[in-house]
């Protein structure tokens, strides 16, 4: 990214797939990690340690402990359910216990501990591990001037024309968008399954479902099921171009199978204005409230019938996508999680200075 100074850990030339979530190979990739983080942190003295996952945080907290910087963890749910919902580890495990206990000290040592949802600042609080005053929600944000409903104009209008058919997508189809993470916990094989149903009660629907790693098994799959021809993925998308392939749908879906993780993609949904649909979590609820469009968690019959009530009452769903971009432009902005950041940050030097917390009334001004 320009104006960032980036340094990456080495590359090793036996994997060259993406990975996502729990792996043995990043028991070596994360050693090697923590030796480039060792001589970065000693070389430049960082102010402060902004280590996200859990991994990062227990890099974090040894680079700490050498540079007295303050370590701001930046926490996406739990380690251990993480393996379980991606079956690294099953609940049987007599790795499962030990596992949580480095899970809890992993998190005692942090300055504070932002959360991307309320929901995962609640399990935390619950848990006992963390003091409730280290714990501190930043919600999932979205820049909400690039991410906007599409506005008619003769220009976008062409641009999407363009890629829609660089895209194959026939002209006369509505289309159901889905960005993220490929893989059964995200709800892939879920959603595939429902756009089968769908597709046979509405042939005008085409699926366009963007993401990684391994798009080529879910067109195998979506072949399989006899509905490759309105199921389009094209793999890996830019973030920089995402609002122009967003721009496309009619309907949008975030069906992730996992009860305690974010879904970053559905701020984005919302900025865009589009008819969100998504298993009922209290996530979701959270991002969404009553603008949701929700289904049985974990039910195929039920994802398909939301979507297809989206795609025959479009009254009805636009008016809760306009009501859901209106929460965006007001909660999930990213002026309002930056500003909301850096104050974590002052707080988290304060704390490592020992320094005692201002008054109500200097805090006032200093908002002000």
């Amino acid at each position: 990214m320009p104006g960032l100074d980036i340094r990456r850990s080495w590359d090793v030339p036996w994997l060259r797939r993406a990975m996502v979530g729990s792996s043995r190979h990043k028991i070596y990739l994360d050693a090697a990690l923590s030796w480039r983080s060792l001589r970065v942190a000693l070389a430049i003295r960082p102010t402060i340690i902004h280590a996200h996952l859990h991994e990062g945080a227990l890099i974090g907290s040894v680079l700490r402990k050498i540079t007295g910087a303050p370590l701001v963890f930046d926490y996406q749910g739990s380690m251990t359910a993480e393996m379980l919902d991606h079956r690294f580890i099953q609940r049987e495990s007599r790795l499962l216990r030990p596992l949580i206990r480095l899970e809890r000290l992993i998190n005692r040592q942090a300055d504070l501990i932002i959360t991307s949802t309320q929901n995962s600042a609640e399990q935390l609080r619950v848990s006992g591990s963390v003091a409730q005053e280290r714990i501190h929600s930043v919600t999932d944000s979205v820049d909400t001037d690039r991410f906007r409903p599409f506005d008619g104009s003769p220009g976008w209008e062409a641009q999407r024309q363009e890629l829609r058919a660089q895209l194959g997508i026939p002209p006369d189809r509505r289309i159901v968008i889905y960005i993220g993470l490929l893989a059964p916990y995200q709800g892939t094989n879920v959603l595939i399954e429902a756009a089968r149903s769908v597709c046979a009660q509405r042939p005008d629907t085409h699926f366009l479902i963007m993401g990684y790693p391994d798009p080529g098994s879910y067109r195998s799959y979506a072949e399989s099921l006899g509905i490759g021809d309105h199921v389009t993925l094209p793999g890996r998308i830019l973030y920089r171009d995402l609002h122009s392939y967003l721009a496309l749908g009619d309907v949008a879906v975030a069906p992730k199978m996992s009860a305690t993780e974010g879904s970053g993609k559905i701020p984005n949904y919302m900025a865009m204005g589009l008819p969100t649909i998504t298993f009922d979590t209290p996530v979701s609820r959270e991002y969404l409230g009553e603008s949701g469009i929700y289904a049985s968690f974990g039910s195929v019959t039920d994802l398909a019938a939301k979507i297809l009530q989206a795609l025959e009452q479009p009254q009805w769903a636009n008016e809760l996508a306009q009501h859901s971009r209106t929460i965006a432009v007001r909660d999930l902005s990213w002026e309002r999680a930056v500003r909301r950041i850096e104050g974590l940050y002052a707080e988290a030097l304060r704390r490592r200075r020992g320094e005692p917390e201002p008054s109500q009334e200097a805090e006032d001004v200093r908002v002000g």
